[in-house]
């Protein structure tokens, strides 16, 4: 895997793997946050709003060369704008030429509660195709309560150790009970700490920080690529501002129809077809340590590694062991991209021989654990946003009983522990504002929604039902595996959104690229 591969796995497909331990996100009561004056001009905004559409930008050096730096004050409660404000990170990086400037493109790498300015400065400020970087400015803006942006924290590196080793597959009443006292307490820790900034994290109020971006940067229209969560943050601006839309491309889309049930399951099924997708591939290698036999063969060896470390857990050369939360942890991490199957193969050979510091460093990865002890706020913020955009999946761990078999069925491998997984959200002291609901985004310009076939995360089915729900939506087809689609080498699709960023015309309807 060459460097810009591993830049972007590490931004967009870790970023978004903050969707799965704790709760999918997928709607928004967007209709209940419309503008009250829904002109294209900052100046016909709500007299309130003004001050924030007609701010300007103190751009400065970032210390990451080519790229600046600068700081976007937008209301922290949109209902009171004369109220305290939110002081949110952007980047850019200037257009490179040749030819004439577009604009600015903004991106988002998903998650949610992945930062949008670390992947512009990793990743698509020098990874994005160079006649896309020729001609637009590029752009990015931490979400609010996201890395620079108001941070929504909850617990200590050792508190977070904890919490990431607590058994999300209990076997009896004590087991789940440990498990629901352990999403309290995270819930708790960020009540404590972030209290203020938790109910005023939604995906609506990231929309609307986009579009006062928007008219601050000086662009009529906005144009956009958004990955994975980052769709239905696209999707969301698009309900909110369908006037405004330029060239919005959604890879590895999710559908906002669904409830957080429905997501959750769908997604444990999508991470079902990944590792069947990856047991495939593994058996035909002698390196495979899940055996030659076939697919299902590889699939019963996996949960009997997980039965196994759930009741004897690794050593890992320091003083967290590996159990089975952490294992499985591991192993989704190397589901997001096929260029991370050798290294999980490795891992699990280790494993099985008692050495489980291999996954543990995939899981470190996916949690964003520094070798410190430090964890980045991916997996807080992620909680915060999926638990306001959405009523929670349950109401308490009865539901969850019921609901392991469907999960079951849908992957044999992850489908209890991602079933419980789904509890989180369930103790969260902010009050949801969202609901699950179709977007049309009516009168919008072409929208380009993007989906791979064998996606773990964001399975193919969501991407056609966007692509189905808005109005002007126009579907592209991946036939492969990974999260996303955009920059991991296929020239079919790069070629289709470079000619949609450039020229404005999406693909034909139905086209499909491998």
């Amino acid at each position: 895997m060459d460097s810009r591969r591993l830049l972007r796995t590490s931004a967009t497909a870790l970023a978004a793997a903050g969707l799965i331990l704790s709760g999918c996100s997928g709607g928004s009561d967007a209709a209940a946050s419309r503008p009250s004056a829904p002109a294209s001009s900052p100046a016909s905004q709500a007299p309130k709003l003004k001050k924030y559409y007609e701010q300007k930008l103190k751009w400065r050096d970032c210390g990451v060369e080519g790229f600046q730096c600068a700081t976007l004050l937008a209301p922290l409660d949109y209902a009171k704008p004369d109220g305290e404000e939110a002081r949110l990170a952007v980047s850019r990086v200037r257009a490179t030429g040749p030819g004439k400037r577009l604009g600015s493109l903004l991106v988002n790498p998903g998650g949610p509660g992945g930062s949008a300015v670390g992947y512009l400065q990793g990743y698509a400020g020098i990874g994005y195709p160079a006649p896309v970087r020729a001609r637009y400015d590029m752009v990015a803006v931490d979400p609010r309560g996201v890395a620079r942006s108001e941070p929504v924290e909850c617990l200590t590196g050792p508190q977070m150790d904890t919490y990431t080793q607590v058994d999300q597959t209990p076997d009896d009443t004590a087991e789940a009970n440990a498990l629901s006292a352990a999403f309290k307490d995270f819930a708790a820790g960020c009540e404590k700490k972030s209290g203020k900034v938790m109910p005023h994290v939604s995906t609506v109020e990231a929309a609307r920080d986009m579009d006062v971006l928007r008219a601050v940067l000086g662009d009529e229209k906005l144009t956009y690529v958004g990955a994975s969560y980052g769709t239905f943050l696209g999707a969301t601006y698009a309900e909110l501002f369908p006037d405004r839309v330029g060239r919005l491309v959604l890879d590895g889309a999710m559908d906002p129809s669904l409830s957080a049930l429905d997501l959750n399951r769908d997604q444990t099924g999508g991470f079902e077809t990944s590792f069947r997708a990856f047991a495939a591939d593994c058996i035909g290698k002698s390196d495979c340590p899940l055996g030659i036999k076939s697919v299902d063969a590889a699939g019963e060896a996996m949960k009997r590694f997980f039965r196994d470390v759930d009741a004897k857990p690794l050593p890992t050369g320091e003083s967290r062991l590996l159990g089975e939360s952490l294992a499985t942890t591991g192993v989704i991490a190397a589901m997001y991209d096929e260029g991370a199957w050798p290294q999980l193969r490795e891992a699990l050979s280790k494993a099985m021989g008692g050495d489980g510091s291999g996954l543990l460093a995939l899981a470190d990865s996916y949690y964003e654990r520094e070798a410190d002890g430090t964890y980045a706020n991916l997996m807080f913020a992620n909680a915060a946003v999926n638990c306001l955009d959405l009523p929670p999946a349950y109401t308490g761990p009865a539901d969850v009983e019921k609901a392991v078999p469907s999960f079951e069925k849908a992957s044999p491998v992850f489908g209890k522990g991602l079933a419980w997984a789904a509890l989180n959200c369930t103790y969260w002291p902010t009050p949801p504002t969202g609901r699950p609901h179709r977007i049309t985004a009516e009168g919008a310009a072409p929208i380009l929604v993007v989906g791979t076939t064998r996606d773990p995360a964001t399975p193919y089915h969501w991407a056609r039902s966007l692509a189905d729900q808005l109005s002007s939506g126009t579907l592209l087809t991946y036939v492969g595996d990974g999260h996303t689609a955009y920059g991991r080498g296929s020239d079919c699709i790069d070629t289709a959104i470079n000619t949609y960023l450039l020229e404005g015309t999406p693909p034909a309807e139905g086209k499909r690229c491998s």
